[in-house]
């Protein structure tokens, strides 16, 4: 892996001295609202209008799986358009190519959509990525944020409203979830993935697996009581990514659990 510094690529730096794995905050946050009004977090200026935004996404990694299934859910393709890298990340980061073309801004890298948009920035050219093609910048990297986006923003001009998959009701009960998940599930299998010494692994790994079983415990207590809602890991956004951890993660990031312990109400809402 790389990242950019001052918008020039260059080769993972040195890991942490105690060989456990940390993921820099995504730093680009502004928001796609429904009148272009700013959030708590970046600019304004960004109004939802169909055919104004592209999505990249790429196939191998989970945190842009949930972009592109909100982006089904909320019948959003025809309103944003999507450019799919190639899977396999090489020392350029993701990358495009004949058969996965970037069809906006045809550029060979990913790193090259973030450096079109913003000159000297310095970070992981991650994915997904909502761009906006009007302003030729990118609204956000944020995947949590851009599946809320999803969520409301383009209601008003043709998505699905019959689907709310952040209700106000249960906002805090999914954002509480979602942390715990986050923490122990999404970023869990990178850290144990990643880690550098077997300690920073076994602690990564513990408490992957200990959260796998309180999701499945969870879920087999919604299950009986015939309340799915009111899981929402499912409906929240925090499940695409979690899918991918148990899926991906075991052979693309090096994880090496053999004590997976049936999780089968997991594996059946997956």
């Amino acid at each position: 892996m790389g990242r950019l510094v001052n918008g020039t690529w260059v080769k993972e730096g040195q890991p942490s001295p105690d060989g456990s794995f940390h993921r820099a905050e995504t730093t680009l946050r502004n928001w796609v609202t429904a009148d272009g009004a700013p959030r708590p977090s970046g600019v304004g200026g960004f109004k939802a209008e169909p055919g104004r935004y592209h999505l990249y996404v790429a196939m191998a990694c989970p945190w842009a799986h949930r972009t592109l299934i909100f982006r089904k859910l909320k019948k959003l393709e025809g309103m944003i358009s999507v450019s799919v890298a190639e899977p396999l990340m090489e020392e350029n980061g993701w990358a495009f190519s004949t058969a996965l073309p970037d069809h906006l801004g045809h550029h060979h890298f990913m790193y090259e959509v973030y450096t079109a948009a913003a000159p000297g920035y310095t970070g992981r050219a991650s994915v997904p990525v909502l761009f906006d093609m009007l302003q030729q910048t990118i609204v956000s990297n944020e995947s949590s944020e851009i599946i809320r986006m999803f969520n409301s923003a383009f209601d008003h001009i043709g998505a699905d409203r019959s689907v709310d998959f952040y209700p106000h009701a249960l906002r805090h009960e999914i954002d509480a979830l979602n942390a715990q998940v986050y923490d122990n599930v999404n970023n869990g299998v990178y850290k144990a993935g990643f880690s550098r010494t077997q300690e920073a692994y076994a602690r990564a790994a513990t408490a992957l697996f200990d959260m796998l079983d309180a999701l499945d415990h969870r879920l087999a207590r919604v299950r009986r009581a015939a309340r799915p809602g009111v899981f929402n890991l499912h409906r929240s956004g925090a499940s695409g990514a979690m899918v991918g951890a148990d899926r991906l993660h075991a052979d693309h990031a090096g994880l090496r659990l053999p004590a997976r312990r049936g999780l089968a109400i997991c594996d059946a809402w997956a």
